[in-house]
C-alpha cells in the first residue's frame, strides 16, 4: 500500500516528536532518575503514564471521524486504559514500598509498550488515515512518542537498578522518599 501525503505528514510529526522526547530523556530525564531509589525515580514517570486514559478519545463520536476503524479504535482505547490502570497500581506499590512494586512496574511497562506497538501496527493494518483521528491527532503524534520514551526510560531504570543493585530495592528506598 502506498503512503499517502497525510500518512507522510503524520509519520514526520511522530518522528520529530520521538527525536525531541529522546533528547529530553537523554539530557534531562535519565540523569535525574538513574541513580535515585525507585520510590523517588519512578513516581513521576508512572504519574505521566496514568494519563493514558486519553486513548478513550478514539471512542468518542465528534472527536474522531466515523471512518476511524473500530478494529483500531477499540483495542487502542482499552489498551491505553489498561496501561493507565496498571501504572496506577504500580505507582501505589512503589510509593508504599509494597513487595509487588517491582513486578507491577515490569508488568505495566511490558503491557504499556506492547499496547503502543500494537496500536502503531494496527494503524497501518487497518489503514487509518491520520485525518480520521480528528482532535486526537495530537494524542497520537505527540503523546505516543513521549510515552514510548517514558517506557524506554523505565526499562533502562529497571534493568539498571533492580537487576544489579539489591541495595536499591523498594523496601530500602521507601524511607528515603520525599514527603
Amino acid at each position: 500500500m502506498p503512503v499517502s501525503a497525510n500518512q507522510l505528514h503524520y509519520m514526520t510529526s511522530v518522528a520529530v516528536a520521538l527525536v525531541v522526547f529522546s533528547l529530553v530523556a537523554k539530557w534531562y530525564l535519565w540523569p535525574a532518575v538513574r541513580s535515585r531509589p525507585p520510590a523517588v525515580a519512578l513516581p513521576p514517570l508512572l504519574l505521566y503514564a496514568c494519563l493514558r486514559v486519553n486513548g478513550l478519545m478514539f471512542l468518542m463520536p465528534g472527536l474522531v471521524s466515523p471512518q476511524l476503524p473500530r478494529t483500531f479504535a477499540v483495542p487502542t482505547a482499552y489498551g491505553d486504559l489498561s496501561a493507565a490502570l496498571l501504572a496506577l497500581v504500580a505507582l501505589f506499590c512503589v510509593r508504599t514500598g509494597n513487595a509487588a512494586a517491582k513486578p507491577m512496574t515490569w508488568l505495566f511497562n511490558i503491557i504499556g509498550l506492547t499496547d503502543l506497538t500494537y496500536a502503531t501496527y494496527s494503524s497501518f493494518r487497518d489503514h487509518v488515515d491520520p485525518t480520521y483521528l480528528g482532535t486526537s491527532y495530537y494524542l497520537a503524534s505527540i503523546n505516543v512518542p513521549a510515552m514510548t520514551v517514558v517506557h524506554i526510560v523505565i526499562f533502562a531504570y529497571l534493568l539498571r537498578t533492580w537487576t544489579r543493585d539489591p541495595a536499591n530495592a523498594v523496601t530500602t528506598s521507601v524511607s528515603r522518599r520525599p514527603a
